[in-house]
This record gives structure tokens, C-alpha cells and sequence, in this order.
């Protein structure tokens, strides 16, 4: 999907509501639409995203992806026409530590990771959702219990945490 008649019509708006004004305020509205591109385009795109977790939500078995290629949009549909079968609640993974409200995250990861998860969770009868919650469970537990967990990198104050989760 190509977002440039969006930003093309916001400019169009910007330089209309502009033309009441004099020649800088004219001036001024272009390299202010110039410069507010990007951020629209973000917001663009972070609008679809949302709109496409809806959409993932409300179908079975179907998985709605927005991703960005160069400065165009994709929207990719992937799953089986039957829906998933529910894992029995026997089958879950308990989060004994779960209290609280559920929050909902995008998830971004290498496809070939995606598939070895989704394979992974698929051996423990769980759904990847489950797996993937349940991973970082294990991590925040781990991390909360014991200072040196062997295969976890990342210092105090890193904003970043690079390792791996044993399952």
C-alpha cells in the first residue's frame, strides 16, 4: 500500500488551511508539511498495525501482519482456513505469578524464529501465545531469583537484554 497520496492529501489540507494567510505563513506551511512526513507516515503505519491486531483479534486462525517495505506498506494474511484448535486448559502452561490485568504487544521476530517457536509450542501443546508468555515468565522469574543465570547477557542499567529461554 502506498501511503504518498495520504501525506499528499495532508499537504494539500496544510496548504489550503495556509492560503487564507500571506506568503510566509504559505512558506511556512510547506516546510512544515516537509518536515511532519515521517512523523505522518508513522502514524499512518502505527494505525494500521493497531487496526490489523483488531482484525488478528476478531479472526480464527488467521494472522493480519502490517510490515514496511522501503516506504510502503504490506498488509500479509497468514494461517489455514480451518481455525486453530483450542489447547485443553489441562495443556497450558500455568502463570502462577499472573495477577492483574492482560495486556496485548506486538511481537516482531524473524519468520524463521516465528516457525521454531510456533513448532516448539506446537510439541508442548500449547498455543504460541501461551509459549511466548510463559517464556518470558521463566526470564523475568529467573532474572528476579538469580543474580548470574548461565546464558543470559546484560548488564545493570542495559536497555537492552540479549540471552535465551530453555523451555
Amino acid at each position: 500500500m502506498d501511503l504518498s497520496p495520504y501525506i499528499a492529501s495532508l499537504r494539500e489540507d496544510l496548504a489550503t488551511a495556509a492560503s487564507a494567510g500571506d506568503e510566509t505563513t504559505r512558506r511556512t506551511a510547506a516546510l512544515l508539511s516537509a518536515a511532519l512526513e515521517p512523523a505522518a507516515r508513522l502514524a499512518i503505519m502505527n494505525a494500521l498495525s493497531d487496526l490489523a491486531a483488531e482484525v488478528t483479534a476478531a479472526l480464527e486462525g488467521h494472522v493480519v501482519d502490517v510490515r514496511l517495505d522501503g516506504r510502503d506498506v504490506q498488509v500479509v494474511v497468514t494461517g489455514s482456513s480451518a481455525p486453530e484448535p483450542e489447547p485443553a486448559p489441562q495443556e497450558e502452561v500455568p502463570m502462577s505469578d499472573a495477577t492483574g490485568d492482560i495486556s496485548r504487544i506486538t511481537l516482531r521476530m524473524i519468520n524463521d524464529l516465528k516457525a521454531k517457536a510456533e513448532a516448539a509450542a506446537a510439541a508442548q501443546g500449547v498455543s504460541l501465545n501461551s509459549f511466548v508468555a510463559s517464556a518470558v515468565q521463566g526470564a523475568v522469574h529467573s532474572k528476579h531469583h538469580k543474580h548470574h543465570n548461565k546464558g543470559w547477557s546484560g548488564g545493570a542499567g542495559s536497555s537492552r537484554v540479549r540471552g535465551w529461554v530453555q523451555g
